[in-house]
């Protein structure tokens, strides 16, 4: 039986274990190096490095383990004498035994997900996450099952695509002894650090650019919430203007600006996470996806804004073209404009 962790925050060490994972599941193997140095430097040992790396080939595949363990293999070649091997690594009993590895890791599943799982619709998947994962990794001794559960919540978090996954793992972390203070911190942590796909307050894509901060100047003006990030080009200096403005606007499920015009420019939108919505005035809506670009033309009416169900986020540019700027903020996207812009 695993015990809540006291601590309502998240340890340094946590904070290495996560960093190192959601890197891993990135496959950005330029930033896990001097990430492992740290968290070596941090007291973390060589064998719970390996240990979560080794883990987390069930979540992220082999080739990023691997990778990632490659890197730690060079870290380790400098032989700084500070580094804490750990306590040395030994063979599980349980691998010898797979009747008691499915027994095991039947009842390790059942802890994590607060009830009995059967995923009767492929067996043998269902037999793989008892008997492998829940029962021949997790009978590692390197890493605690709170432990295992930061560094899976960490990782999941660093991909695209698995919000189910990664909602179950936050729950999962609390039910293998972490506080959900600790949980909430983490998802935090990483968004803070660039870390995560996820928005640390909901289990779905915002996207790796920074969020911001509420967009409370403009809040009248949108239905939900929206947040802004303000991008400065860094080659001007001070007192230097640019000829165009940039910012990030990372909107929340459902949330969408209203009706406005731009006078004195045109605004370019380049969607970089999620999954968007553009409609200009008496034209069908179109879907945005990262990676589309939208030239909106000066005294177009339109709106923007994400999906019912996803998180969407993009950069916003707006180019003068000599006449005094201004936004033309009209009435809200109704209810029934935004549900027919899904169809």
């Amino acid at each position: 039986m695993a015990t809540t962790l006291s601590a309502q925050s998240l340890t340094d060490r946590q904070k290495h274990l996560a960093t190192i994972a959601a890197l891993e599941a990135q496959g950005d193997l330029v930033r896990l190096e001097p990430a492992i140095l740290a968290a070596l430097n941090g007291g973390v040992t060589i064998n719970e490095v390996k240990e979560a790396f080794s883990q987390l080939y069930a979540y992220t595949g082999f080739p990023r383990s691997l990778n990632a363990l490659g890197v730690l293999n060079k870290v380790l070649e400098s032989g700084n004498p500070n580094w804490i091997e750990g306590k040395p690594w030994t063979r599980p009993a349980l691998w010898d035994n797979a009747q008691k590895a499915l027994a095991v890791g039947t009842e390790i599943q059942t802890k994590l997900s607060g009830r009995p799982f059967n995923y009767a619709f492929c067996p043998q998947n269902d037999y793989y996450l008892k008997a492998h994962l829940f029962g021949d990794i997790f009978a590692g001794d390197q890493l605690s099952a709170a432990d295992r559960e930061i560094v899976t919540v960490a990782a999941l978090s660093a991909l695209k695509g698995v919000a189910p996954q990664l909602a179950a793992h936050k729950a999962g972390a609390v039910n293998m002894g972490n506080t959900q203070e600790v949980v909430d911190e983490l998802c935090k942590f990483l968004s803070d650090k660039g870390l995560s796909q996820c928005d640390a307050s909901a289990d779905a894509q915002a996207g790796a650019w920074p969020k911001g901060n509420p967009n409370d100047v403009y809040a009248q003006y949108f239905t939900g919430n929206s947040y802004l990030a303000p991008i400065q080009p860094k080659n001007l200096t001070n007192g230097e203007k640019s000829v165009a403005s940039y910012a990030n606007v990372t909107f929340e499920p459902g949330c969408r600006n209203n009706w406005h015009v731009h006078h004195g420019a045109h605004q370019i939108l380049i969607c970089v996470s999620g999954e968007g919505i553009y409609q200009e005035w008496g034209k069908p809506a179109i879907r945005l996806h990262a990676g589309d670009i939208i030239d909106i033309p000066e005294g177009v009416k339109h709106w923007h804004g994400a999906t019912k169900d996803s998180w969407f986020q993009h950069l916003t540019s707006h180019v003068h073209v000599g006449d005094p700027e201004s936004n033309e903020w009209l009435e809200p996207v109704t209810d029934e404009q935004y549900n027919e812009a899904h169809k």
